[in-house]
């Protein structure tokens, strides 16, 4: 699918999310990404397979715990 020299990551890989963007319509929530993967805003994908990857957001400082 992708045309790029240094090619993007194949929907398949852990970074698929840095392939390039094709579409992107934030009024909407969604990019279409290189590789056929639509990135939602609330980090959710789904793959051109329809495998669903479920939204994966980093915590923020409040929710993160050290160990003691």
């Amino acid at each position: 699918m992708c045309q790029h020299q240094t090619p993007c990551p194949s929907a398949d890989s852990a970074d698929r999310d840095s392939a390039r963007l094709v579409a992107h319509h934030p009024e909407q929530g969604w990019s279409l990404l290189c590789n056929g993967v639509l990135l939602f805003e609330d980090t959710g994908e789904l793959l051109p397979d329809g495998r669903i990857i479920a939204p994966h957001r980093p915590l923020s400082g409040s929710q993160v715990m050290t160990a003691a």
